[in-house]
């Protein structure tokens, strides 16, 4: 009985919601692709060489304290169920193929996103040998989220600014 009356003194502990993402924070053409997908978004992770940092705030970011699913940002298993790509780390030589194949599986209109420095620039693997190059170089990025590893927060507002909530 006491950890009920602890629960119901402490009430809800999820954070507050930022404020909406400003109305120009995505091109005008990844705008309206962005608009197609009607407020939500499915989203498929593509860890394409990464150290696992930017995955464990991807975890945090649709955790129970950010919640990005109250956005309308949901994660699937499939590429062929998703809307958005939302793709980590360098592209290494073995992923380079793989990647390209997931994006293309992806129905119109589809969106990618490059999520952390490594992603962005090939961060501290740049001139790696089994690095082919950054997610820009393989695949058309339309959305970009800096940080090593990127705080859920920014995730979070970049699929915000995805899904228009």
């Amino acid at each position: 009985m006491s950890l009920l009356r602890k629960i119901r003194a402490t009430g809800r502990t999820a954070e507050p919601a930022p404020p909406p993402p400003p109305a120009d924070a995505l091109p005008p053409e990844v705008r309206e692709r962005a608009a197609e997908l009607g407020g939500s978004a499915q989203v498929r992770c593509v860890d394409a060489g990464s150290c696992n940092g930017c995955e464990i705030e991807i975890g945090n970011a649709f955790g129970p304290v950010h919640d990005a699913e109250r956005y309308g940002a949901r994660l699937v298993a499939s590429p062929r169920h998703a809307d958005v790509a939302l793709v980590t780390g360098p592209v290494t030589r073995n992923m380079a193929a793989a990647l390209r194949t997931t994006v293309a599986a992806m129905p119109e209109p589809r969106l990618v996103v490059a999520l952390g420095d490594c992603a962005l620039d090939q961060g501290e693997f740049a001139g790696a040998y089994g690095v082919e190059g950054a997610v820009g170089d393989i695949v058309p990025v339309d959305v970009r989220v800096p940080g090593c590893p990127p705080r859920p927060e920014d995730i979070v507002a970049a699929l915000r600014s995805v899904t228009g909530r």
